[in-house]
């Protein structure tokens, strides 16, 4: 992450999973997910302040135009028109206007941010809901995998009991364990379709279409490569959470300068030009306005932004370090979970030679049925937590991605 941040934040990296349709989701949901929507919105919001700020707020001024039709039994009729056209400028003389500007700068750079915060944290719930889907579609594949492993384990223990080499409490056993992984089904496809209307949800669209397209089926997410993370210092410029927190910090420091500035006296030029019924005038001349009074209100005021701007420092600090810490977290989380999903898969794959082993010495009566459900549930087991492992390693990889701040898109 030590490149620029421009380049940190336009890089796809969900498409290193390789999985076309999550690459069409992500694309198809960044333009049209409501938190997204939101965000941009407040940038409007934050665009339309600073416009406000600096000359137009310095300026201030009207135009005035009548003409009025009058008379009375001892006044002829006639017609009386009067135009008036002012106009006043308040000299930055302490900066207060200046530094208004400058906070609503820094809103809107935060506003910025918050855009791109927003579309990491709507890149997280997707990834983790589809990868949750995609696990759920395995797990379902694995229920169904060992119930017709254990059917045929039913089959045989019937075979030995009619043949008078298995009891009733054998068959009994059996169909026990074959109706214990047909009860996992129904949780796993709930779970497949709870996951599939999150992603519904996220993408503000209808559910119908998008299950009916995931029910074809795909496989389940693997863990791409390793992230380079570069020095926790990097995070300051990477993660647009802690650059709007840096910007909201320099908008409450400038609010500070703002109260003090209405501390001071205030010059304002005025001037203007009037029209009466063919009687002109004008006037120019500045102004001078001394809070004298209300001092203590507006020190009270004052030192409310100053205790704002120290809750903002504390924000920004806060920011920097969870940021620190997410990385640290997910870097660990990683390496932890793929080396498990390792370890598991190996396990997977040496019960699967015991399953088979035990099956045929139960068929030939080398070994007892308690010890072939025993390596059955263990297999299933196995199977369960090696691509649950899985998943988790690959949703963690997600999670070192954002915790870098990469993908967060442009600020627009």
């Amino acid at each position: 992450t030590g490149g620029p941040v421009a380049a940190l934040a336009s890089r796809e990296w969900w498409r290193d999973y390789r999985d076309p349709l999550l690459n069409e989701l992500v694309g198809r949901g960044l333009a049209q997910a409501l938190t997204v929507q939101s965000a941009r919105a407040a940038i409007a919001g934050a665009e339309a302040n600073l416009r406000a700020t600096g000359v137009n707020e310095a300026l201030s001024g009207s135009a005035s135009a009548s003409r009025d039709r009058s008379g009375g039994s001892q006044k002829a009729t006639g017609y009386r028109s009067s135009s008036t056209l002012s106009a006043d400028v308040v000299l930055d003389m302490f900066g207060g206007i200046r530094r208004d500007r400058e906070a609503a700068q820094a809103d809107l750079q935060a506003a910025h941010d918050d855009l791109q915060t927003a579309r990491l944290a709507w890149l997280a719930e997707l990834i983790a809901a589809y990868a949750d889907a995609r696990y759920y579609q395995q797990a379902l594949t694995l229920a169904h995998r060992t119930m017709a492993t254990r059917r045929q384990t039913l089959d045989i223990t019937r075979t030995k009991f009619e043949a008078g080499a298995a009891t009733e409490l054998d068959v009994a056993q059996a169909q026990a364990l074959l109706d214990t992984a047909a009860a996992d089904v129904p949780n796993d496809l709930a779970q497949f379709n709870a996951n599939v209307f999150a992603i519904a949800t996220l993408l503000n669209e209808p559910a119908g279409p998008l299950l009916a397209r995931m029910q074809q089926g795909g496989a389940p997410l693997r863990t791409p490569g390793t992230v380079p993370t570069g020095v926790p210092a990097d995070l300051l410029r990477n993660r647009p959470d802690v650059r709007s927190a840096e910007a909201s910090l320099h908008a409450a420091t400038a609010r500070v300068g703002v109260a003090t500035a209405d501390m001071l006296p205030s010059v304002t030029l005025g001037g203007s030009v009037a029209n009466a019924s063919g009687v002109k005038s004008w006037s120019f001349g500045p102004s001078v306005s001394l809070p004298l009074l209300n001092q203590g209100a507006l020190a009270a005021a004052r030192d409310a932004k100053i205790a704002a701007a120290r809750q903002a420092e504390i924000a920004w600090r806060s920011a920097v370090t969870g940021a620190v810490g997410d990385v640290q977290l997910a870097q660990s989380n990683l390496t932890q979970f793929r080396a498990r999903r390792v370890a598991l898969d190996r396990a997977a794959a040496s019960y699967g030679t015991a399953l088979s082993l035990a099956q045929e010495n139960y068929r030939n009566g080398a070994t007892s049925l308690l010890d072939l459900l025993d390596t059955d549930r263990s297999k299933y087991s196995a199977d369960v937590s090696a691509a649950s492992a899985a998943n988790t390693a690959a949703q963690e990889w997600a999670t070192l991605q954002i915790a870098t701040g990469a993908g967060a898109g442009s600020p627009d």
